[in-house]
């Protein structure tokens, strides 16, 4: 169904339960019971008689925010009808429509004016009003805050180091969501600011026992406006991993950052670990650095504290050897940092580790080799790659027609029956489409190969597959926070040692340049207007009272 339609209905449908559990409230009120039943105005009738900004009303039914700010009006509502007690606010927020209903249908409820004992109150009900006050602030400033993640920008930290040395770990970015159009909430009740589940409840490491943010049940369909660009070639892309099993809403999938390194209808390539489009070497940006994974052999124990000082990022593998020495493996050394580690005293031997061409990179989940380990394996599993030596292979184009057959299925099975949702089966040799036996297929939407810039330390579109265009979040616009040591790395022996990178801080981070602008002029201004605000309205107001 059209994702306005859907809205539609259920505004409707929240409408009508409005206006049978609070009909004859507003009959009390002095207005039409019809009015109870008017999505949008009958919450506007509330806030106007509970004297509150009455443009509030048009949050009502916004996706996350809207459920918030009903519970709010609801709260108004009863308030009005002298349920001020604590047990009253609970059943009203936990079961709004069953609890206005008991008092609407009620004998004895009765207008209570608020104002009325304004003169004879006790100071305990006057510190219990105070609180109101201050709960109602704190919670539109986390209703600010969420139309503010939800519909314009949204917090993303970098955990790994898949994209060094670009993003570092522990970089803090803003997202900006209409870099390709907005891409419309899909599940619109929900936790404000969680992504996928709560927390980790059930068995550690399984998020799919854990609970979710959101309510699965009520459910929007894909629709993205605005789209005046689509990601191109070299972008730095955030969108939700596109083989998530846990979550079925696309938009509450695990959110990555790669860069888009070949879109839609280009041939991407790897060719002993160098990355290849459209059969030419990949275009290296200001800010970007070539990395590979080396295998170090040593005579004794390098000082691996004091290399990290000197060149940052330096995930590494310690193992000792019966010999004495040590053997070291190195992710993401750029072609000078490797050749100056080789020059290190200790050092044996240095060499690249690359994949031999034609070796598989498949994984299984248990010793007979029954199951295959999907998440580590390379896409497609039946072909002979893997991540240094991977394709030609064209990313799928809108419009394309692909031959359907036992060879190309497991390259496009998940973008018919997961991405572009047919049912998919195969019988007898043969492959079925929603019923009928397909020999071909065409393509209902755009696709991108999204890699890692350390391309040896990456789960990217090499492992997972291509990434649908519905899964596209958007650019990250700057770095907001840099902190160094900010995750632990479990595949490294050592640890980077914890500080602020100042330098990174307000930069932008998808220009592709190697000098960024600095934007903390722009944070300062906001700084300055979020905190001063309130003590400028009060001096302008005051000065506007001493003229007159």
């Amino acid at each position: 169904m059209n994702y306005f339609l859907t809205y539609t209905v259920y505004v409707l449908i929240l409408s009508v339960l409005m206006g049978i559990s609070s009909w004859k409230l507003f009959k009390k009120m002095g207005y039409s019971p019809l009015f109870a039943f008017i999505p949008f105005y009958n919450y506007f009738i509330i806030l106007k008689e509970t004297k509150h900004p009455k443009w509030w009303a048009i949050l009502s039914y916004l996706p996350i925010v809207g459920p918030i700010m009903m519970s709010v009006f609801h709260l108004y509502l009863v308030k009005k009808f002298g349920k001020t007690l604590f047990k009253d606010q609970i059943l009203t927020v936990i079961l709004p429509f069953i609890y206005m209903a008991v008092i609407n249908y009620s004998k004895d409820v009765e207008l209570e004016d608020e104002n009325a004992n304004e003169l004879f109150l006790t100071d305990e009900e006057k510190n219990d009003k105070k609180k109101d006050t201050f709960i109602g602030s704190i919670t539109f400033a986390v209703v600010f805050a969420t139309i503010i993640h939800v519909f314009v920008t949204q917090p993303f930290g970098i955990p790994t180091g898949s994209m060094e040395r670009t993003l570092l770990v522990g970089d803090f970015l803003f997202v900006n969501k209409w870099s390709y159009g907005y891409r419309l909430p899909m599940r619109p009740v929900a936790i404000p600011f969680l992504q996928g589940t709560i927390m980790d409840t059930g068995q550690k490491g399984n998020p799919k026992d854990d609970p979710k943010s959101y309510v699965d049940g009520v459910k929007l369909p894909y629709t993205r406006i605005l789209q005046f660009n689509k990601p191109q070639k070299n972008d730095v892309v955030v969108f939700n991993y596109p083989q998530d099993s846990v979550h079925t809403a696309i938009d509450r999938k695990d959110p990555y950052v790669k860069r888009c390194v070949a879109a839609a209808g280009d041939t991407f390539e790897m060719r002993a670990g160098r990355l290849f489009v459209n059969g030419k070497p990949e275009t290296v940006l200001g800010d970007q650095e070539v990395q590979h994974r080396y295998i170090v052999t040593t005579d004794a124990q390098l000082d691996i504290p004091t290399l990290y000082k000197a060149y940052g990022f330096l995930p590494v593998q310690e193992v000792q050897q019966n010999s004495g020495g040590f053997l070291y493996g190195f992710q993401g050394l750029t072609d000078k940092t490797a050749k100056e580690i080789k020059e290190l005293p200790h050092v044996i031997d240095m060499k690249e580790e690359v994949s031999t061409k034609g070796e598989a990179a498949v994984y299984y989940r248990d010793e007979a080799k029954t199951k295959i380990d999907t998440t580590q394996s390379i896409f497609p599993i039946n072909k002979p790659w893997n991540q240094d030596w991977y394709g030609p292979v064209r990313i799928p184009k809108k419009g394309d027609v692909v031959a359907i057959n036992q060879e190309t299925l497991p390259m496009y099975q998940w973008i018919i029956s997961e991405y572009e949702h047919n049912s998919l089966e195969k019988k007898n040799g043969k492959v079925f489409i929603n019923g009928k036996e397909a020999s071909q297929y065409t393509i209902q939407q755009d696709y991108y190969m999204m890699v890692g810039d350390n391309r040896d330390a990456s789960l990217d579109a090499r492992f997972f597959g291509f990434v649908p265009e519905e899964n596209i979040v958007g650019k990250p616009m700057f770095t907001w926070m840099s902190l160094q040591g900010a995750f632990a790395d479990s595949s490294s022996t050592y640890q980077a040692p914890f500080k602020i990178r100042w330098e990174r801080m307000f930069k932008a981070t998808n220009t592709g340049e190697a000098n960024k602008t600095s934007y903390w002029w722009i944070a300062a201004m906001i700084l300055i207007l979020f905190f001063g605000w309130e003590y400028f309205m009060k001096l302008f107001g005051k000065k506007k009272t001493e003229d007159d």
